[in-house]
């Protein structure tokens, strides 16, 4: 597991739910190539409604607009390690948005990383 704490960056992707990488997913296929490329973490947040560049309003409360919702694929670890993953962003991402934003990490631990630690409830982890 990647250690992470301080300064870091945050990488985020916006895409549209639609979009695919050799008929898979296309947010799917980022997060996996995160982790193949040992990033501390990625998540990807479905959106109810949004627009892009090409200004057509994607919303879920319409039945004929529900297709294609925003999705943002947010990954955090250190700056050398975002920063060299972006080239295979460059070669997946044709249409959408990639931000870098500057963040600090104040906890990352992952489950069962300490044996005497207790979660929210506190129990403790096995």
């Amino acid at each position: 597991m990647t250690s992470l704490t301080g300064r870091a960056l945050r990488l985020t992707v916006y895409i549209g739910e639609d979009d695919t990488w050799h008929h898979k997913p296309l947010y799917s296929e980022i997060v996996h190539r995160a982790h193949a490329a040992g990033l501390a973490g990625a998540s990807v947040f479905r959106g109810v409604e949004g627009f892009g560049a090409s200004s057509r309003i994607h919303t879920s409360r319409l039945l004929s607009l529900s297709e294609d919702l925003p999705v943002a694929i947010v990954v955090v670890d250190t700056e050398e390690r975002i920063r060299a993953f972006l080239p295979q962003l460059d070669e997946l991402v044709g249409e959408g948005l990639v931000t870098l934003e500057e963040c600090e990490v104040i906890r990352y631990v992952g489950r069962g990383a300490d044996p005497d630690a207790t979660d929210r409830k506190g129990k403790r982890s096995l």
